[in-house]
């Protein structure tokens, strides 16, 4: 193993490398407007990337380990408890149809994508495509679910968040430009821009994106030590199960492989296990404060630890195909939910805010609507944002048994 300043074993060096640099790219992001643009994913991957490719750092540690084993899994609970499926159905109402439209268009441009470029990618053109399309139905967390999952190597990984966080910028430029499009206002109806006209123009959010939505909010001791011990509890029982179906149900080929793969699947499992308990048991779930934020910072984590392996060479070799590779995936969602949102007759507002949920997640598909000045579509914005969450790793484990 090539020698570094901090070794392999100092683990303590190591845990405050990755905790200490995950602390500061969140308060960068939220701090500074410069660095909300650059995205506190890229900030979170970049140092620790440089760090590793100056000989600072080591390439492999079992804390790199301890957070792609237990951290991963433990954020998918955290970030669910507020995704109670009844209540995301009455407070986003019909935009959850336009949503999971768009998250079929996701399947599609990964697919499309996979069969354009696997020729260029290689073998790995698969596990990209299952990762892209659990980023691009939910967020980060799935992201990191669906990486895991399917192996993904480190410096393909670290490339693809460089690659995702420049087409976000591209595609974020579109969806601000499209409903103030006169071809777009021609074609579908736009209620909230026509009121927001009325009152006088559009607003526009002082805080970063990411500031506007994790919003200080009042944690006790009981929420956090029952947040972390309820994850934890689901995570145990989740990987149980899988254990017990993989030993149990077996297949080479056909739709009995599928279905192997689906139910030994540890991130279907505990995703499916914390929304039945935030359905059926809402009340303790949504006391439960502070749990998305918890969940969100191990996720930060995982985007500290990503950029430890990869080689800065590599990803300026590998970037450039795999931002075409994304766009093809955004391209395709972008054009089945206008086209499905005109035939279904949706508004112009519900379909970019249903394209910006699926490709961008909670946080910003919230922050666009702030943005824009629809007030009353920011709650609906939100919630589906949150089912994304959910349905992410569902939607990514699917590709992944079809193409993968």
């Amino acid at each position: 193993m090539t020698h570094t300043l901090i070794s392999a074993d100092n683990v303590w060096a190591l845990w405050a490398i990755i905790i200490g640099w995950a602390a500061v790219s969140i308060w960068l992001e939220q701090k500074y407007k410069w660095a909300s643009k650059i995205s506190g994913a890229i900030i979170a991957l970049l140092g620790t990337l440089i760090l590793s490719n100056i000989g600072v750092i080591p390439q492999e540690s079992s804390v790199y380990d301890a957070v792609w084993d237990y951290v991963v899994p433990m954020s998918i609970p955290l970030m669910l408890f507020s995704s109670n499926l009844k209540k995301i159905w009455r407070e986003a109402g019909k935009t959850v149809v336009i949503f999971i439209i768009s998250a079929f268009g996701t399947v599609l441009g990964a697919v499309a994508a996979h069969l354009s470029l696997a020729g260029i990618i290689g073998e790995e053109s698969a596990a990209v495509a299952t990762t892209m399309t659990g980023s691009y139905t939910g967020g980060p967390g799935n992201f990191a679910a669906m990486a895991d999952m399917t192996s993904l190597s480190g410096g393909t990984t670290s490339a693809l968040v460089v690659a995702d966080n420049l087409l976000m910028g591209l595609l974020f430029i579109a969806l601000i430009a499209i409903p103030n499009m006169k071809f777009f206002r021609k074609f579908f109806k736009h209620p909230h821009i026509d009121e927001l006209e009325m009152n006088g123009g559009e607003i526009t959010a002082e805080e970063t994106g990411a500031a506007s939505y994790w919003k200080r909010e009042e944690v006790s001791l009981k929420d956090i030590a029952l947040a972390m011990g309820t994850a934890v509890v689901i995570c145990a029982v989740g990987n149980a199960i899988c254990t017990f179906f993989g030993n149990h149900i077996t297949a080479d080929s056909g739709a009995m492989a599928v279905v192997a793969t689906l139910l030994s699947n540890k991130y279907l499992m505990i995703t499916t296990i914390t929304v039945l308990v935030t359905t059926f048991m809402p009340n303790y779930c949504e006391s439960l404060h502070g749990s998305q934020d918890i969940g969100f910072f191990f996720i930060y984590l995982f985007l500290t630890v990503i950029g430890v392996p990869a080689s800065i060479p590599l990803i300026i070799q590998h970037a450039p195909i795999l931002l075409v590779y994304c766009a093809i995936i955004v391209i395709v969602n972008l054009l089945v939910t206008l086209v499905f949102g005109k035939l279904l007759k949706f508004s112009i507002e519900e379909c970019v805010i249903a394209s910006n949920a699926n490709i961008g997640g909670a946080a910003t598909a919230m922050a666009y609507t702030i943005s824009k000045g629809w007030k009353k579509m920011i709650v609906p914005a939100m919630m589906v944002g949150v089912l994304g969450y959910i349905v992410g790793n569902y939607f990514g484990a699917i590709v992944w048994a079809i193409i993968g």
